[in-house]
């Protein structure tokens, strides 16, 4: 099982790529938890995850995520702003197992 964490301003313009994200996984036969939290509640939910995706919107966060994220030893990356409009979920979940080594 997998553990995939998305964060946006308010937690909200992820739940719906989040929901995406699920569909594929159950179409391809792959194990993931998949949620989506708020910016600021992203540093204490890390230690759940194994990556963590960033909203576009919020791409000058890295740099402060990237601290907790190494401190807990997961990757994270800003998602792709073309998936994120589209909300492809194939294309998001595809860019998560890559940074975790799926």
């Amino acid at each position: 099982m997998k553990n995939i964490l998305l964060a946006c301003s308010a937690g909200m313009s992820t739940s719906l790529l989040v929901k995406k994200m699920e569909e594929v996984a159950v179409s391809r036969g792959i194990e993931v938890n998949i949620w989506a939290v708020a910016q600021d509640k992203a540093p204490s939910e890390m230690e759940k995850a194994d990556v963590l995706l960033i909203g576009p919107q919020m791409r000058f966060m890295k740099k402060k995520f990237s601290v907790v994220a190494e401190q807990v030893g997961i990757p994270l990356d800003v998602i792709d702003p073309m998936a994120y409009g589209r909300v492809d979920g194939g294309a998001v979940l595809d860019k998560a197992l890559e940074l975790i080594g799926e």
